[in-house]
């Protein structure tokens, strides 16, 4: 007899009681030797639900917890990981805890499947049929695995019903004034909703018309309060010129900083509105500007009347963020990943032990394998109060509190991170084998630059570097070793001739990549 999934059920539960049941399962043999099985999926048609991380889990696990039904018999239905064939003299135990005193009802059945509600129903589809038919008969073990991950899939697509939150309805609660801070103290008055007194477009509720958080958004997008849209102006004007024209960004009020340009500000935020909140409308506007398009060279005329520029006579260079650092070496290299859009995070190299401190439960970090090692800043891995140590000498923020502006520090641990990083030492050598692949007239070293700053090379930097290279490839030439060592860093494939070559340029490029002018948007 061949047993694919065991079915249980509760026939004599009262409704509305609450139950939990712990199973397991095992064979006897006629000898006494005892074998457990083990339990692939399990389900059940009334259950408690269960979450991790905002979503629903699937299935039951070993316990089955529910509160009976009104209608309808409760049971559930455990599929088991492999079929087990019973001979003669076997028994199948079910272990039980939890039960009590009530009655239980066990089933078993042949016929497998990827869903243990529809067990011992016909499969109604071609592909029904074929999962049932594996995990059934299991013909086959190679096939039998792969109708096993068919269900799994099968049941994480949910058969193309999207998982929801959806909320329910309530009487709001009732919300009184707590004698100081009291919250046992109930003698306070009652407050309905309103929005903040002190801000412009004051509403409130009243008796017969309660306000609601569609009310909020309204208040928040209305002309009564243009606190939002110039709030969102200066954010973005901060990204595109340094400074915001309120430097300022989390306080617009009395507290922070007036605007420079105040009716500049406001002209802005009327216009950002009034066109139907258009962000792509606004950005284009600020790019295309003469403000905008400025050289970053302070006037002479204005360094000591306006060492910061606050009258925007010219454009604000400033240090790219920790993320985009990481990408700009990527891209000059050749390497950035910039097609896979969204999904989860990727994890770039990292020192082994960095995440030792962490403890309950440890962590171990694996890095990325294949092309994710390359994906863009914005999808790396961010352990909170624990970054990447690129993301914290780049000041990138811990995320335990909200930062509207970050921090942009010069340190000698940046350098030290710009050289010694597996990232950036592997973005080295790729582009040290990009330009050792243009042909042996062509310019090699104004080509690099043109890569990394947009521009051409001077004549004092380009001495420096032939006798950098120059010097790097005697050494290299012997000591093959230490070229080997070099050019095996990152996932990238090495070269396989000219080695010495390969690295006295890596060597130029690492150089190159650590420049200042190479992190600094001008």
């Amino acid at each position: 007899m061949r047993v694919a999934a065991v079915r249980l059920s509760l026939p004599d539960a009262k409704p509305g009681t609450r139950s939990s049941l712990t199973v397991g399962f095992a064979v006897r043999t006629a000898a006494g030797k005892e074998r457990k099985l083990v339990a692939g999926f399990a389900d059940a048609a009334v259950r408690d639900v269960r979450y991790a991380n905002g979503a629903e889990i699937l299935g039951l696990g070993n316990t089955w917890s529910l509160t009976v039904p009104a209608e309808g018999l409760a049971s559930a239905v455990w599929l088991l990981d492999t079929p087990v064939d019973l001979t003669a003299g076997d028994t199948l135990l079910v272990a039980l805890d939890g039960a009590g005193t009530q009655p239980i009802q066990i089933s078993v059945t042949p016929f497998g499947g990827y869903d243990p509600l529809t067990v011992g129903a016909l499969p109604k589809t071609p592909a029904d049929q074929a999962v049932a038919y594996l995990c059934s008969v299991q013909p086959v073990r190679a096939d039998f695995d792969q109708a096993k991950a068919m269900a799994a899939k099968l049941r994480e697509y949910r058969r193309g019903v999207a998982w929801s939150l959806v909320t329910e309805a309530r009487a709001p609660l009732t919300v009184r004034i707590l004698p100081r801070g009291n919250f046992l103290d109930t003698t306070g008055p009652i407050v309905l909703p309103a929005t903040p007194s002190f801000l412009p477009g004051y509403r409130q509720s009243t008796e017969q018309q309660r306000l609601t958080r569609l009310d909020l958004a309204n208040w928040l997008t209305s002309k009564e309060n243009p606190i939002t849209a110039r709030t969102f102006t200066n954010r973005l004007w901060q990204i595109f010129h340094g400074n915001g024209l309120s430097a300022a960004l989390d306080d617009l009020g009395s507290q922070g900083e007036p605007p420079s340009h105040p009716e500049l500000l406001d002209w802005l935020a009327g216009d950002f509105r009034e066109h139907g909140w258009d962000i792509k409308r606004l950005v284009r506007l600020m790019v295309t500007s003469r403000t905008y398009r400025q050289s970053s060279s302070l006037r002479p005329e204005l360094k000591d009347l306006d060492p910061a520029n606050r009258l925007l006579a010219s454009q604000n260079p400033r240090r790219l963020d920790a993320e985009f650092v990481r990408d700009n070496a990527l891209a000059i290299a050749g390497l950035l990943n910039a097609e896979d859009i969204g999904g989860p995070s990727v994890k770039p190299y990292q020192p082994d032990g960095h995440y030792e401190p962490l403890q309950f439960p440890n962590r171990t970090y694996v890095a990325s394998k294949d092309a994710e090692q390359w994906r863009r800043g914005l999808y790396m891995h961010w352990q909170r109060m624990f970054l990447h140590p690129m993301l914290v000498n780049f000041d990138a923020p811990a995320r335990d509190e909200c930062v509207a502006l970050r921090n942009s520090s010069n340190t000698p641990q940046q350098a030290l991170t710009l050289l010694n990083d597996p990232t950036f030492v592997e973005a080295a050598r790729v582009l040290a084998a990009r330009l050792l692949a243009k042909p042996a007239a062509e310019d090699r070293l104004n080509a690099a630059f043109l890569l990394a700053v947009g521009r051409g090379i001077k004549p004092t930097e380009r001495a420096s570097l032939e006798k950098l290279i120059a010097d790097q490839q005697s050494y290299y030439t012997a000591n093959p070793a230490e070229a080997t060592k070099l050019l095996k860093v990152g996932l990238t494939p090495p070269p396989t001739d000219n080695l010495a070559a390969h690295a006295a340029w890596t060597q130029a490029c690492r150089v190159l990549l650590n420049s200042h002018e190479v992190i600094t948007r001008y």
